[in-house]
C-alpha cells in the first residue's frame, strides 16, 4: 500500500497546467544555473564510489547505460534497481515514509510521479548543462527538478509469422474486428507508467467506450509495457494493442518476427523523466550520473541500443526507423494523469476485470 501522503492525486487547476506545459506544478521558483561536469565533481563522486538508480526502463538498456557510465568514470559503480513505474513510485513512498533514503537518481515512465515528488519536496534542483543547452523547454521542469530523459511510444504490433502485412491492423479501431478475438495482448495501467499514460491518452481521444469494446476481445493482460512485445515475439499472441516501441525495435532488429504499426488515430507518446533526490546518499555521484544521462553520448546509446527516442537536439534517430517527426502522436498531459490516475486504474480494472 502506498504512503497516503505520496499517493494522493491532488487536483490541479487547468489554467495552471496550461501555463507551464507538460510538467505542471503548483510550485514556482527559479531553476538553478546549469551544472557542467568538472574535475572536482568527478573526484567527489569517486570518493562516494557508487550511485543507486531506480528505473522503470527495460533492464538490458539500463544495465548497458550503467556499464557505459562505469567505463567513462572508473571507480564509480552503478546499481540498477529496475521495476515497473508504479512499483518504483510505491517503493519510494514506502522508503521515505520510513525515513529510508536509499536512492540517488530516479527514472519513471509515469511523468506524473515527478509532480508528486516535487510537491512533497523530496527532489533536488539540478540542471545538467546539456539539458539547458539542447532540450526543449516543455521537457524541462521550470524549477529545475527534473527533465525528460527518454521518450517512448506505445504502439500496435504484430507477429509476422502469424499475420500477413496486408492483413495487419492499421488503427485502434481495427483491433475490434472479431477476427482478433483471443489473439491480442496488452499491458495494464496499474503496473506500468507507460500503459498508464497511454491509457489516459487513448481514453481521452477514443473514449472509454473503446476499451469496453476491446475488453470483449478476450485480451491477454500482462503487467509491464515491455511484456506485450515479448509475448508477440514468442507467438503467444498475434497482435499487441499497446506496449513499448523500443522493445519491438530490439526484437525486430535482431531478426525477430515482429513489425510495428503506428495507428491512424495517433500513437500515445510517453516521456520518462530523471531526477536527483534531495536526500541522495551519494549526492555527487548522483549529479555526475544525472549529467551523463542527459549527455549526447548516453542519449545516442539509449536511441541506438535501446530503441527509444531522445529530446536531445544533437541526437539522431537510428537509420531505418521512422523518424518521430513523421509519426502522428497523441498529446501527453502529465498533470491530467496525476489528477486522474487512480480513477483510470479503477475504471480500467472494472472494464477488463483484472
Amino acid at each position: 500500500m502506498r504512503d497516503e501522503r505520496l499517493s494522493r492525486r491532488t487536483i490541479l487547476k487547468a489554467s495552471g497546467a496550461a501555463a507551464v506545459g507538460l510538467f505542471a506544478s503548483p510550485i514556482s521558483a527559479a531553476a538553478p544555473e546549469p551544472s557542467a561536469v568538472t574535475p572536482a565533481l568527478i573526484e567527489a563522486a569517486r570518493k562516494e564510489g557508487k550511485v543507486i538508480y531506480y528505473t522503470s526502463m527495460d533492464l538490458p538498456v539500463s544495465e548497458r547505460m550503467a556499464k557505459a557510465f562505469e567505463a567513462k568514470y572508473p571507480g564509480i559503480s552503478v546499481r540498477v534497481e529496475r521495476t515497473g513505474a508504479e512499483r518504483v513510485f510505491q517503493r519510494v513512498g514506502q522508503e521515505y515514509a520510513s525515513n529510508i533514503h536509499a536512492v540517488d537518481v530516479v527514472n519513471s515512465s509515469d511523468a506524473s510521479h515527478f509532480i508528486v515528488w516535487k510537491r512533497d519536496g523530496i527532489l533536488a534542483p539540478f540542471v545538467p548543462q546539456d539539458v539547458a543547452q539542447h532540450y526543449p523547454a516543455e521537457q524541462r521542469d521550470p524549477d529545475g527538478m527534473f527533465a525528460g530523459f527518454r521518450v517512448s511510444l506505445s504502439v500496435i504490433g504484430y507477429n509476422t509469422r502469424l499475420v500477413k502485412p496486408q492483413d495487419a491492423p492499421t488503427s485502434f479501431a481495427d483491433l475490434l474486428d472479431p477476427k482478433w478475438a483471443g489473439k491480442i495482448v496488452k499491458g495494464h495501467p496499474g503496473f506500468s507508467g507507460t500503459i498508464m499514460t497511454a491509457t489516459y491518452e487513448m481514453s481521452r481521444e477514443l473514449g472509454w467506450e473503446y476499451f469496453e469494446k476491446l475488453a470483449k476481445q478476450r485480451v491477454m493482460q500482462v503487467q509491464s509495457a515491455a511484456d506485450p512485445p515479448k509475448k508477440l515475439a514468442l507467438g503467444e499472441r498475434a497482435i499487441m494493442a499497446d506496449g513499448n516501441e523500443y522493445v519491438l525495435f530490439q526484437v525486430k532488429e535482431s531478426g525477430g518476427p515482429v513489425d510495428i504499426v503506428y495507428a491512424t488515430e495517433g500513437t500515445p507518446i510517453i516521456s520518462s523523466p530523471n531526477a536527483v533526490f534531495k536526500a541522495a546518499p551519494n549526492p555527487n555521484a548522483a549529479r555526475l550520473f544525472q549529467n551523463y544521462c542527459f549527455s549526447a553520448e548516453c542519449q545516442q546509446l539509449v536511441v541506438d541500443f535501446g530503441g527509444m527516442r531522445s529530446f536531445h537536439g544533437q541526437v539522431k534517430d537510428k537509420p531505418g526507423r521512422r523518424p518521430l517527426s513523421d509519426i502522428k502522436v497523441m498529446k501527453e498531459d502529465a498533470a491530467a494523469v496525476e489528477k486522474l490516475g487512480e480513477d483510470i486504474k479503477a475504471h480500467y480494472t472494472k472494464i477488463f476485470r483484472v
